[in-house]
């Protein structure tokens, strides 16, 4: 083979390799994330036009903040979509030991707002929402590294139980249940997926339930948000104010709803109306069918997310994509629970539609890492034929 012919070999390959790798991305992923971002939205405009001309002189306040955050979020995924995910396995120990130091320089540095200290830079940065992603990535990275020694008690649970613990326990104290409960339900997945021996997964687990257990029963406002959820129309004046507001603004809706801009969330009738409970404003305004719907995408978000990690070309991107959509479906359903009181209501927002930076931001770079690894999952292949 001549030298010119080995190089116009070599151009080809490359040439089939981009062309695949264009080809093999997953678009459906981003299609259906770019449908919920839309909705978002929309939602939050609908929600906060006269919240935001009463607050602040301005009908787009919260929607100009919003889009401006989707704008930050959308460049964040692409950036993550186009660099090849195992580069992140380098940097994992330093991204979790800030992620743990940021949650301490908030307990100690933080200002309250809502009886919770979980914001920095004057509420523009909640680090409890960096943690999902960083928790995923560290767990994803270390898990994958240690093979079937992860039955090992050792080496597999008590490692894992010693950070997954220490990350929930700082987030408890901003006091944040639903985002620890969230993380440790996303770690445990990963950690029962990557291979944990089942009898050590279920005694973790049932350590980790009866924990959540007292944490959740011990403190008084917890303990009145349970008395709301069983009856919240007997506590309507009280605790279970805005779970009732809730279900009345969900159910008037009705199939199709009573239309945009309608809600009961114009000027505090609804508290946390564009951010925790949104899907209440959504089903008000436009039905039960618009709710579904959305449902519906979530449900094909967590197919093409669960497809991603069944073909990735390592273990490192099977347990980032699987913990990434775990991540996304179980925020989902806990906010969807707690807006139809299927659970007590804990405030969590519903990913790339409620009102809220952080969340935005690293929920859509969680997605440009599913992408990434969609990307090379193609480019491996590829590479395995010649």
């Amino acid at each position: 083979m001549t030298h010119a012919t080995a190089v116009n070999t070599t151009e080809r390959r490359r040439f089939r390799r981009a062309a695949w790798q264009q080809r093999r991305t997953d678009y459906a992923l981003l299609v259906v994330v770019l449908m919920l971002l839309g909705v978002g939205l929309l939602m939050v405009y609908s929600a906060t036009y006269s919240l935001g001309y009463y607050n602040f002189g301005d009908s787009t306040f919260y929607l100009k903040r919003q889009a401006l955050w989707a704008l930050v979020g959308l460049t964040a995924m692409t950036l993550a979509w186009r660099i090849d995910y195992r580069v992140w396995q380098r940097y994992t120990i330093p991204f979790m030991a800030g992620t743990l130091l940021m949650l301490v320089v908030l307990l100690i540095l933080g200002r309250s707002r809502f009886g919770a200290t979980r914001w920095l830079l004057n509420g523009s940065v909640q680090p409890s929402e960096l943690a999902k992603l960083t928790v995923i990535l560290y767990i994803a990275h270390w898990a994958s590294s240690k093979g079937e020694r992860i039955r090992d008690v050792r080496v597999g649970l008590i490692p894992f139980a010693v950070l997954v613990g220490i990350v929930c326990g700082l987030i408890l104290l901003q006091p944040d249940f639903s985002t620890s409960l969230l993380i440790g339900a996303t770690a445990g997945i990963m950690f029962f997926i990557a291979g944990a021996d089942l009898k050590q997964f279920l005694s973790g687990g049932a350590i980790a339930a009866a924990t959540l257990y007292m944490v959740a029963t011990r403190a008084g406002y917890r303990s009145a948000r349970i008395q709301a959820f069983k009856d919240p129309f007997a506590y309507a004046d009280s605790v279970g104010y805005q779970i009732s507001q809730t279900l009345i603004a969900l159910a008037s809706g009705g199939i199709f709803g009573q239309g945009l801009g309608t809600s009961r969330g114009d000027v505090g009738t609804l508290p946390a109306g564009h951010t925790d409970v949104i899907f209440a404003i959504l089903g008000q305004e436009l039905g039960l069918v618009a709710g579904l719907f959305v449902l519906g995408l979530f449900l094909f978000f967590g197919y093409r997310g669960y497809r991603i990690a069944a073909t990735a070309p390592d273990g490192f991107g099977a347990l980032l994509a699987c913990g990434i959509t775990t991540w996304i479906l179980l925020q989902a359903a806990v906010n969807v629970a707690v807006v139809t009181n299927t659970v007590p209501f804990t405030g969590i927002p519903l990913p790339f539609i409620s009102f809220g930076g952080s969340a935005l931001v690293t929920a859509l770079t969680g997605v440009g890492l599913l992408l990434s690894v969609s990307r090379c999952e193609a480019v491996h292949e590829e590479e395995a034929r010649e």
